[in-house]
């Protein structure tokens, strides 16, 4: 078994308590009109270049054995002058990628941390990332996650970490549907397990601008979080225009379906009203 990761961050503060690991696993179901990370989307590695440092010395093509469609075998990113080329995605065995975070175990524990896996969406590679929790002993271990899996690995999952962030996009369906490429069925029923799972949880909701800012959607998701004695906050990411910048990156167009020149709506006042702690990022 091997899984894919797209990138390593060491010295995290936002992914859980303390300082962290945070893995980013490849590959996603979701399509958020919005998303951020387009190079965790594909499961497999892929060619990710930086055009603005491109020398047009013409190297990459006459190295490539596949002119006609990129494989991602990496003849390109040897030959480069200019090192505007690269693989993203790299795999892993459970227990090659366990023994690399391994390393930092004692040094994340004394500043009260740990290790999160995040994506694209991790649970997309539920079996990899079962076999690399089991591998942590004494590791604080945290998942961020869309909650879009089915409900049995979903569980697996649950059952290994000890600190949940989940995402709330929309609670309409079918703009869930619209504006997500999936309905969000399967999403609040792996919410109700994360409530009911007994380990501290953090809700994270995207505010994208005309999407899901409005009081109506907010007023729904607050609805959905009261009385749940393991929510420790709700999180407020308002969009950030920078979200497409990465596309051209990985040979994919941005084009959203909301106005991404409005500022979104960050309004804290439906969760605190019923209790519910609540902040901006």
């Amino acid at each position: 078994m091997t899984g894919t990761v797209f990138d390593i961050a060491q010295m995290t503060v936002n992914d859980g308590p303390g300082v962290r690991t945070t893995v980013f696993l490849k590959g996603c179901p979701l399509r958020c009109q919005w998303c951020h990370n387009p190079e965790g989307l594909s499961p497999e590695p892929e060619l990710m270049v930086t055009p603005n440092g491109c020398l047009q010395c013409g190297a990459c093509k006459r190295a490539c054995p596949h002119p006609e469609r990129c494989t991602g075998c990496g003849s390109c990113v040897l030959v480069c002058p200019a090192q505007v080329r690269r693989i993203c995605g790299k795999r892993y065995t459970p227990e090659e990628l366990a023994a690399l975070l391994l390393k930092d175990r004692e040094i994340l524990t004394a500043l009260g941390g740990g290790v999160t896996f995040s994506g694209g969406e991790p649970t997309a590679q539920s079996a990899f990332l079962t076999a690399v929790l089991d591998l942590l002993p004494g590791m604080h271990r945290a998942i961020e996650t869309s909650g879009y899996c089915q409900s049995d690995r979903f569980q697996a999952v649950l059952d290994r970490v000890d600190y949940i962030f989940m995402d709330i996009k929309l609670v309409n369906c079918d703009k869930h549907r619209f504006y997500t490429g999936v309905d969000n069925n399967l999403i609040l029923q792996n919410l109700e397990r994360v409530k009911g799972c007994g380990k501290p949880f953090c809700i994270r909701v995207p505010l994208i601008p005309g999407v899901n800012d409005d009081r109506e959607n907010l007023e729904q998701t607050a609805a959905l979080l009261v009385d749940c004695p393991s929510l420790e906050r709700v999180e407020l990411l308002p969009y950030h225009r920078t979200a497409g910048a990465k596309y051209s990156m990985v040979g994919r167009a941005y084009q959203p379906g909301f106005d991404q020149t409005r500022e979104p709506r960050a309004d804290r006042e439906p969760f605190e009203r019923l209790g519910i702690p609540c902040s901006i990022l």
